[in-house]
């Protein structure tokens, strides 16, 4: 009989205090829209490039691979869910020497992260994206940016992706 439950009680334990699957909640898929190969347009339907994103570290994190149309500039970025801090991060480095570092989180239908860079000229800019999933499959990104710290916005980019038939 003493057999028994200690046999049971081995069953049950790790069942019940078995550690949570790292990256496994909820937040850690809101991104996921974006997961693919894509063809980058501008609004006007010129093509810009080509982008791929694809999971990475057991699925805590995206990296996403740019090359533009012409395949003189690329980027990287990686992009993950940070739950103490409870916001999505973005860190983008690209063959020009440029970076973003951008927070934020998935609010009313859209991924949107923000951060403040230096441009140039050593004054603060703030950078706003927004990816949206479209009702027809494509993914809608804004990019805007801000020197008067949000006052004013001008576009950096507006366009989409479509996803490549072949993946």
């Amino acid at each position: 009989m003493k057999l028994f439950w200690i046999l049971a009680l081995a069953t049950v334990i790790p069942v019940c205090c078995a550690a949570p699957v790292p990256c496994s909640g909820e937040e850690h898929g809101e991104f996921d829209f974006w997961l693919g190969k894509w063809t980058a347009y501008s609004s006007e339907g010129v093509k810009q490039g080509s982008n791929h994103l694809h999971k990475i570290m057991g699925n805590c994190g995206m990296q996403e691979n740019w090359t533009s149309a012409n395949g003189q500039f690329n980027g990287t970025s990686y992009n993950f869910y940070m739950p103490r801090k409870k916001v999505w991060h973005q860190t983008w480095v690209d063959n020009g020497g440029g970076r973003l570092l951008l927070e934020g989180g998935f609010e009313d239908g859209k991924m949107r992260l923000r951060g403040v860079r230096k441009n140039a000229e050593g004054e603060n800019v703030i950078d706003q994206i927004s990816w949206t999933l479209l009702e027809d499959g494509r993914v809608r990104q804004h990019w805007q940016a801000s020197k008067d710290e949000g006052l004013t916005w001008a576009d950096v980019f507006d366009g989409y992706y479509k996803k490549d038939n072949i993946q």
